[in-house]
């Protein structure tokens, strides 16, 4: 499997330059994104990979577990590698498998932040998304308690998650806001107005969730016949569209095994052709 991060380009983010497909470490917990995976030692052995294969770009949030993500983290792969950027979140409580309830109140958002860092093991985050915005809770209070932890020197840059182009100028308007993460891939297009006013915006735009489901990625669809043509794989194909999107794209696939690792990572070394990109556009 061929793998060339560094030809997939990078982006910016907090001062740290990374490359633009990255590791979404959602996939290293239970069952409905709750308690430990069934292999701890495979997780591990899964992080280390991902570094060894040059990923930088890490994302991770408190909820995954809760906390099980962070704590694998820490126990793969610290002391981190100067060049890794580990992107984690708040502002979700968890109450059971699958459950999830957005909390924006700032007490807590500062909290979640302090036990982020000792999870992990930083003295400042790279990067912390605020994971939902709490409708219960006025934005500004929100953000300007990021904003308070940034200028605290916990928290190097503040991203969003899941948000509508008004929602995130509105937040731009209390902090300067580096990234959006949003469900974003081939058959789910929702955020597609977010994606364009963030490169008009030099914003980075992390689509979560990636990789293209249902009919169009189905066998004999659209996504499977260039994939044959240019001998890749699906997925891989999902990939490279994303990252030929826009130069602010950085996908963050994630998986709890090597091997899908190591094909996903081979999207680098896939380049469609103009009419191959409009063909699946």
């Amino acid at each position: 499997m061929s793998i060339s991060l560094p030809s997939t380009g990078t982006v910016t983010i907090g001062g740290k330059t990374v490359h633009r497909l990255g590791f979404g470490a959602m996939s290293l917990t239970g069952p409905g994104v709750w308690g430990p995976p069934a292999d701890r030692d495979a997780a591990v052995k899964l992080l280390r990979r991902v570094v060894e294969l040059g990923v930088n770009l890490i994302d991770t949030a408190d909820s995954y577990g809760p906390y099980v993500s962070e704590e694998i983290i820490r126990e793969a792969l610290h002391p981190y590698p100067e060049d890794l950027l580990i992107a984690t979140k708040a502002g979700f409580v968890r109450t059971g498998p699958g459950q999830w309830h957005a909390v924006g109140r700032p007490e807590y958002l500062r909290q979640e932040v302090e036990m982020s860092l000792r999870r992990l093991g930083q003295e400042r985050l790279d990067l912390l998304q605020l994971h939902r915005i709490d409708p219960k809770v006025p934005l500004e209070d929100q953000i300007g308690e990021l904003k308070a932890l940034q200028d605290e020197g916990k928290i190097a840059a503040i991203g969003l998650s899941e948000v509508t182009v008004d929602e995130l100028e509105q937040a731009r308007r209390i902090a300067d806001i580096v990234s959006v993460q949003n469900r974003y891939n081939l058959t789910n297009r929702f955020s597609e107005g977010v994606l364009d006013h963030c490169t008009e915006q030099g914003i980075v735009f992390i689509p979560y969730s990636p990789i293209a489901k249902g009919t169009l990625a189905a066998p004999g669809g659209p996504v499977d016949n260039v994939a044959k043509l240019l001998g890749a794989t699906p997925a891989q194909v999902s990939l490279a569209w994303l990252l030929a999107r826009s130069p602010v794209v950085a996908p963050i696939p994630g998986t709890s095994s090597i091997a899908h690792l190591e094909e996903n990572l081979g999207a680098s070394t896939v380049t469609l052709t103009a009419e191959q990109f409009a063909e699946l556009s």
